[in-house]
């Protein structure tokens, strides 16, 4: 349910659902304080990935943190991500079960930064989800109980999430530096579409039409379908790559790319040990 809430937040952020700005935010606002999300926060940093999306030094959502999404990435990496990096294939999924935590310790961080805008009332909605989350919990359930609940719900919130996304862009080509290339092409060879039937629509909220959510962000997510044959068919007349692939072999493309990421963190450790 956390993550279908997450899915409508998303959805009333780009203005999908109402025109104007103000019913938006409102709406938005409910929906991440539903869910414990700031909605200052995430709507600053998904903005930005839509403006540059897969660019290494603009897009905050390749930025390095636990994994590393390029070779260059990985040189550069220090501490805890130099030791993950290195199985970080591996590690992707299990990591995903802590993503709803990183998401409401995100929000939670946000506030102390003062060009956030409306931080008050994010940080109000923000802690109110949180003291009636708990209170809940502990309320209905008995103490082991709650504690168990709290983890197998905010594990699977994450795991699901990440799911969500990591079809997307994950695996596709990385920009960086000046590399911008024209809007068509910045938003189409960045992003890959996921093939599937009306179950994959709800499961994946419509994001499995990721290609088209970059060029139209405001179009409803259930109107995408309609929009990807012409789309497609324009790419092909332009000769501009529009990559299709199943559910599976997009978690394959993108877990390929993250073993690729960290084989020079493989290499410096085969070098330390033969030294």
């Amino acid at each position: 349910m956390f993550g279908q809430v997450a899915l409508l937040a998303h959805d009333v952020a780009h203005r999908q659902v109402f025109r104007r700005r103000r019913p938006s935010e409102t709406a938005g606002r409910i929906a991440g304080a539903a869910i414990g999300m700031g909605y200052g926060w995430w709507q600053d940093k998904h903005t930005r990935h839509h403006a540059n999306p897969n660019h290494e030094d603009l897009d905050p959502d390749i930025a390095p943190d636990l994994l590393v999404w390029s070779q260059d990435q990985a040189r550069a990496a220090t501490g805890l991500p130099r030791i993950i990096g290195r199985r970080q294939a591996f590690l992707f999924f299990p990591l995903l079960l802590l993503e709803g935590v990183n998401l409401h310790v995100s929000s939670a961080r946000a506030l102390g930064n003062r060009t956030l805008k409306n931080r008050a009332l994010d940080g109000t909605l923000l802690y109110g989800h949180t003291a009636a989350y708990l209170t809940a919990l502990f309320l209905v359930l008995p103490p082991g109980m709650a504690i168990a609940f709290l983890a197998v719900n905010q594990g699977l919130f994450g795991l699901y999430l990440g799911c969500l996304f990591a079809p997307n862009h994950k695996g596709m080509p990385t920009l960086t530096g000046n590399d911008r290339p024209d809007f068509l092409r910045r938003q189409v060879l960045t992003a890959r579409n996921v093939r599937g039937s009306w179950f994959t629509d709800l499961a994946l909220g419509g994001l499995n039409h990721q290609i088209e959510h970059h060029l139209f962000p405001s179009m409803p997510s259930p109107h995408l379908r309609r929009a990807r044959p012409i789309v497609r068919h324009y790419c092909q007349d332009l000769g501009v790559d529009y990559l299709e692939t199943g559910l599976i072999a997009s978690y394959r493309q993108a877990l390929a790319s993250l073993h690729r990421a960290g084989a020079p963190l493989r290499r410096a450790r085969i070098s330390s040990a033969r030294a």
